[in-house]
């Protein structure tokens, strides 16, 4: 799948996570790792997404408070750097809010019942009262979260990219009823005389292959030139975009996904780390409840003896030696378990040392946060009013083009 020049042009990374607990191993592993090498390559967004924890949690909000301010320790305390990205509480900006509101106005109502997920985490948590129109329309507000700062790229997991398709619908949808800006085409030829002659030429020559032909050579060209512009608007810039694709001007571009490689971690129990199977080890965990739970997990069941070989393929404690364990070990558990050389609580007792030695200095981190806490508030209340002046910018565009700019004359 190619990417649209519109999306080059707006290189955003935006990410967000439910303060609905303390963070684990697996959201070490399957987020923050990733979020840690796209704050040096991208302008990054990165929330903690209290009004979703409501989606679920609406019976029971008193821990939000507490667990947005862990949440962001931890994620301090793991190398998330306020000086390459923004950090911010969602609801501290109240335009994801309007513009989940106005995107509600044109949003069909099948297109949120057959989010995957929808019906799927109703049946998990049977337990919760989810008939709810916040529940219905939390993939909606994802869009929203997404649309305020005309990102180009969502870090998501294959299990996502439903949810960012519908964001992608949304924003096709919104700029197809609200993109027909008025003398359009005048302006975006306006914009093309801005470009030189040399490459009014080439952009022009770009239009009419892609158009008449559907060459998608030329469409990637056409795009490739736009951004090499450095005199142009935001605005031309976005007209010269509609203009070669034959639309009309792009208000909220289409994000891309950026597709996470990294594998599920596994829990204490053999299935994905989740804090819903209870099966987690805490970022911040003590040192004694980990040696605890890793030497209390389930192993190879043909070990039944000291003396009985195992295969490790089949035990959940091998896959944290994977992710924990040198070569070294692991070639040495290998061997020793096959041939009955060690017994299990050695091998859980090499992974857990190793899993203490490693979160060590993110604890030792988070601690110093966690001392200073006015430090964290100050660095999350710049980051609310960076967001916040990206977020209006969208809104302010938003807002003319669905009418809702009413000036006194």
């Amino acid at each position: 799948m190619s990417v649209t020049g519109t999306v080059n042009e707006y290189q955003r990374v935006v990410s967000g996570m439910r303060p609905t607990g303390p963070l684990h191993l697996g959201h070490y592993h399957g987020v923050l790792k990733n979020w840690l090498k796209l704050q040096y390559e991208y302008e990054c967004f990165f929330f903690v997404a209290d009004w979703h924890a409501l989606t679920t949690h609406y019976e029971d909000p008193f821990d939000i408070e507490e667990n947005v301010w862990e949440t962001f320790i931890d994620w301090l305390a793991c190398g998330i750097n306020p000086g390459s990205c923004k950090l911010f509480i969602q609801s501290r900006v109240p335009e994801h809010a309007e513009l989940h509101l106005l995107l509600s106005m044109i949003t069909p109502l099948g297109w949120l019942e057959r989010v995957p997920t929808y019906k799927d985490q109703q049946e998990k948590l049977r337990e919760k009262d989810l008939a709810t129109y916040g529940f219905l329309g939390y993939p909606l507000l994802q869009s929203a979260d997404i649309l305020a700062y005309k990102a180009g790229f969502v870090p998501v997991g294959e299990d996502q990219v439903s949810h960012l398709e519908l964001t992608r619908e949304v924003a096709r949808r919104f700029n197809h009823l609200y993109g027909k800006e008025a003398g359009f085409e005048e302006k975006a030829l306006g914009a093309v005389s801005k470009m030189g002659k040399k490459n009014a030429n080439i952009y022009m020559e770009c239009v009419k292959q892609y158009q008449e032909t559907g060459n998608v050579e030329s469409l990637e060209k056409g795009q490739a030139l736009i951004s090499a512009q450095g005199n142009l608007s935001l605005g031309d810039r976005e007209r010269l975009y509609g203009y070669l694709e034959g639309s009309g001007k792009i208000i909220l571009p289409e994000p891309y996904p950026l597709l996470t490689q990294t594998a599920k971690l596994t829990g204490l129990d053999g299935q994905k780390m989740s804090k819903s199977y209870n099966n987690t080890i805490a970022i911040r965990e003590a040192p004694e409840s980990i040696e605890k739970k890793i030497r209390t997990m389930p192993t190879d069941p043909a070990r039944v003896r000291r003396s009985d070989p195992g295969n490790p393929e089949k035990c959940p404690v091998w896959p944290l030696h994977n992710v924990y364990s040198t070569q070294e070990q692991q070639a040495w558990v290998m061997q020793g378990c096959t041939t009955a050389g060690i017994g299990c609580l050695d091998c859980k007792k090499c992974v857990s040392d190793n899993i203490i030695e490693s979160l060590k200095p993110i604890q030792e981190r988070a601690l110093e946060y966690k001392n200073n806490i006015r430090l964290v508030k100050e660095i999350v209340r710049e980051g609310c009013e960076a967001a916040r002046d990206a977020a209006q910018e969208t809104l302010e565009e938003v807002r003319e083009v669905m009418g809702l700019v009413h000036r006194d004359k």
